[in-house]
């Protein structure tokens, strides 16, 4: 399986669109957010990527099809520190379950060397238990499992 990752132009951002809404389709069972009336669940800080620094859109392909995306961002987390963090995170689910999705996670942790921060809402525990596995396998068991007052739900600390 030949896995590509590689990073959105402004001209990608149609597909990250795109996919930004099949990601929110899988996680409306999760979420009480609706579709506008247009149809869409939208997703308010994509134009962010292109204009603000520490922001990162990834698109993932497999075998040359697309397959997912990955979107990084750098907070100030935890004690003031810059963290890299996993924004959205989606594999199309014919390449779920092959490990496509850990693969693409150890890549891109590998490419943003320094503290993480992995955050996953409480009610999504499908979330939980894939990070939890993929960032397990990444540092051989070495990460903190934390929570935070201004999220609900764990957060995997580690660094690369």
């Amino acid at each position: 399986m030949d896995i590509n990752i590689q990073k959105a132009i402004i001209q990608d951002k149609s597909i990250l669109r795109n996919l930004l809404e099949l990601c929110h389709h899988d996680y409306s069972e999760f979420n009480p957010k609706d579709v506008n009336e247009h149809g869409l669940f939208g997703y308010k800080y994509l134009d962010h990527y292109w204009i603000e620094s520490g922001r990162y859109p990834f698109l993932v392909r497999v075998s040359g099809k697309l397959a997912g995306f990955v979107l990084v961002r750098d907070i100030d987390f935890f004690d003031n520190k810059v963290t890299h963090t996993v924004a959205e995170f989606f594999i199309l689910r014919k390449f779920r379950r092959q490990g496509t999705g850990q693969k693409v996670a150890h890549r891109i942790f590998d490419m943003f060397p320094g503290r993480w921060g992995v955050e996953q809402e409480d009610v999504n525990l499908p979330a939980q238990a894939f990070w939890r596995k993929v960032i397990f396998r990444y540092t051989k068991g070495q990460f903190k499992e934390m929570e935070d007052k201004n999220w609900k739900g764990p957060i995997q600390e580690f660094n690369t």
